[in-house]
């Protein structure tokens, strides 16, 4: 291809992300990645965190070979090639236990059923010990909101009104659902918030 997609945004914040996930991660571990977009996330990680294995996933592939491109690239051997995953249609097709489900800026780009469908892999795929990590600009209860998220909020609504910043509080109802409690909350550049869910009752009570 003549050139890989690119996303400012992601290349202004992977670094940051990556900090937060090398303080909060062990030495290795198995990983999936949930819309993974151009894949600019998914190969920084991999590069920084080597001994973590990442699977990188979207709901479409049009983005697909700019990932492979980038970990061919990269020299990467622990990034698998990148796989369709649709959080909707559950139970998530052939997909093992992993300790790290990791999902940047989706909620607002998507419908809300997605956040529950999120919840609920996230619950059924991590193993013990597992997180979740979800990435992006939130609306909260007792923080006020900035001009510029009000703004961005407004923009999303007019592009697709299933779209549009999620409250926190919100995300976190839908998370108790399925059985995951917010464990960590971290204020990132630019105003998003980089949140970290785990399990509320031990892995195995989420097994099919």
């Amino acid at each position: 291809m003549s050139e890989l997609a690119f996303s400012a945004p992601s290349e202004r914040n992977k670094q940051p992300i990556l900090g937060q996930l090398q303080a909060l991660l062990p030495a290795q571990g198995r990983a999936l990645e949930v819309a993974s977009g151009t894949g600019q996330h998914v190969v920084w990680f991999a590069q920084h965190l080597p001994a973590w294995h990442w699977q990188p996933s979207d709901q479409t592939d049009e983005y697909f070979a700019s990932i492979h491109a980038r970990i061919a690239a990269a020299g990467l051997a622990n990034v698998a090639p990148p796989r369709l995953l649709d959080v909707l249609h559950e139970p998530w097709a052939a997909l093992d236990s992993v300790d790290l489900i990791y999902c940047a800026n989706m909620l607002h780009i998507a419908p809300w059923a997605c956040c529950a469908g999120l919840m609920r892999g996230a619950a059924r795929h991590l193993g013990p010990g597992g997180r979740l990590v979800t990435y992006g600009p939130y609306l909260e209860d007792e923080v006020p909101t900035t001009e510029s998220n009000l703004a961005f909020d407004a923009s999303l609504k007019r592009r697709n009104a299933q779209w549009g910043l999620r409250r926190r509080e919100d995300v976190e109802a839908e998370a108790l659902r399925a059985g995951l409690q917010l464990a960590a909350r971290h204020a990132m550049p630019a105003n998003n918030l980089l949140l970290v869910w785990e399990h509320t009752v031990p892995a195995s009570r989420h097994d099919d």
